[in-house]
């Protein structure tokens, strides 16, 4: 397997585009699977330059390219409510399936729990669209436990949609 490394995404040059690339991609990819989670161009490069100023947005990169990418969050309250500081929350988990090595969205998954346990934090917390069994599995398997749901979890546009709520617990 090619090495995976990673780097904070700036707010200029080509990362905001890669961003919206990756997004756009992997929702893509989610439709061909039947995969109801993300639509291509939900997420533009507002959005993604508004994270990169409010939090922690990754690439995942392996042999010179870009092959992966996310969001970290040190809050997430349209999901989780207020909550006391014990957790970071992941967010878009987006992998180039051309170009990414077997592994990545796990790689990318490891780096943030270090990224989380490095701040202090306990807990990496998630969620996915409610009637996603194949991003349950995924993340099941990833050593995420199910804690809940949120039955009207607001998005782009006003949009409600029930999400399940995942978390697990790391190591000190």
């Amino acid at each position: 397997m090619d090495m995976i490394t990673f780097r904070l995404a700036r707010d200029g040059g080509d990362d905001l585009a890669a961003l919206v690339g990756l997004y756009d991609g992997a929702a893509r990819w989610m439709r061909t699977c039947g995969i109801d989670q993300w639509r291509p161009g939900e997420k533009d490069v507002e959005h993604f330059r508004l994270r990169v100023r409010d939090g922690e947005v990754w690439f995942a990169e392996a042999a010179g390219r870009t092959v992966g990418g996310f969001e970290l969050w040190w809050r997430d309250e349209p999901a989780w409510g207020p909550q006391p500081p014990v957790a970071g929350y992941l967010h878009r988990l987006m992998v180039d399936r051309a170009a990414a090595p077997a592994g990545t969205g796990r790689a990318m998954l490891r780096h943030a729990e270090r990224r989380i346990a490095a701040a202090g934090r306990e807990l990496s917390r998630l969620d996915c669209r409610a009637a996603n069994p194949r991003l349950h599995t995924y993340y099941e398997g990833a050593g995420y436990t199910v804690v809940g749901k949120q039955p009207a979890k607001e998005g782009a546009g006003g949009a409600r949609y029930a999400v399940t709520l995942f978390e697990k617990r790391l190591a000190a």
